[in-house]
C-alpha cells in the first residue's frame, strides 16, 4: 500500500500555505463563476477549501483526493455538502460528460509526465460539452525581480521539503513548459489565462 504523502501535514496544510493559496482560488473564480446548479467537480481536492469557496453558487459539489489525511479534513470542513471521493484521478470512477466545471489547482505538478497526462485525458472525458476547467499552477516564468523572486523560493523550499519523487515531477513539470505545454499536448485552449504572484503562477480557464 502506498503510504499518503499527507499523511502528517494535513491538519496544518492551510495554516502554513492558505495565505498564499487564497488569493489563487479568488483569481480562478474571476475567471468563470459558476451558475446555480451545475456540477463542479475539484480534482485534488485536498482539505476542501477550494470547494468551500463554490458553496455559495448552489452547484452540486464533487471532490476526488488521493491522500485520505486530505479527505478527511476536507469531510470536516464540508459535511455533506459535497461528495467527496478517495481515488486515482487517471482513472476516475466517475461517467462521461458529467461535470459543467472542473477545478485542478497546484495538483497535475505533482504527478509524474504519465499520470499528469492521463489525468488531463480523464477530465476532457467528465466534462460536458461545453463546459469549462480551471487549472491553476506553477508558472515557469519568467519570473519578476522581488515581486516575483520571493514567492519562487518559498515554493522551491516547500517541493524539496515534500520528498524527492515530489520534486522531481515539479522539476520535469517546470522544465517542460508548465501549463502552456501541457494543455498543448492534450488539446487544451486557454479562454484566459492570468499570471499571478510576479511570475509564480498561471490561473487559466479552458473549454
Amino acid at each position: 500500500m502506498t503510504k499518503d504523502p499527507y499523511l502528517f501535514s494535513a491538519r496544518v496544510y492551510d495554516r502554513l500555505f492558505e495565505s498564499m493559496n487564497k488569493g489563487l482560488r479568488l483569481a480562478g473564480l474571476r475567471l468563470y463563476r459558476p451558475a446555480a446548479g451545475m456540477n463542479i467537480l475539484d480534482v485534488g481536492c485536498g482539505t476542501g477549501v477550494h470547494l468551500e469557496l463554490y458553496q455559495r453558487y448552489q452547484c452540486d459539489l464533487f471532490g476526488l483526493d488521493s491522500s485520505a489525511a486530505m479527505l478527511e479534513v476536507a469531510h470536516r470542513r464540508l459535511g455533506n455538502t459535497a461528495k467527496l471521493e478517495l481515488g486515482n484521478a487517471a482513472r476516475m470512477s466517475y461517467e462521461a460528460n458529467m461535470f459543467d466545471l472542473i477545478l485542478c489547482m497546484l495538483t497535475v505538478h505533482e504527478m509524474n509526465p504519465e499520470m499528469r497526462t492521463a489525468t488531463i485525458q480523464e477530465m476532457k472525458r467528465v466534462l460536458k460539452a461545453g463546459g469549462r476547467m480551471i487549472i491553476i499552477d506553477f508558472n515557469p516564468g519568467p519570473v519578476q525581480a522581488l515581486q516575483g523572486w520571493i514567492p519562487k523560493i518559498i515554493i522551491t523550499l516547500s517541493e524539496l521539503a515534500a520528498g524527492r519523487e515530489h520534486y522531481k515531477s515539479y522539476r520535469h513539470f517546470m522544465s517542460h513548459g508548465g501549463l502552456d505545454s501541457l494543455f498543448e499536448m492534450n488539446g487544451l485552449k486557454f479562454e484566459k489565462k492570468y499570471v499571478l504572484a510576479g511570475g509564480t503562477f498561471a490561473a487559466c480557464l479552458a473549454g
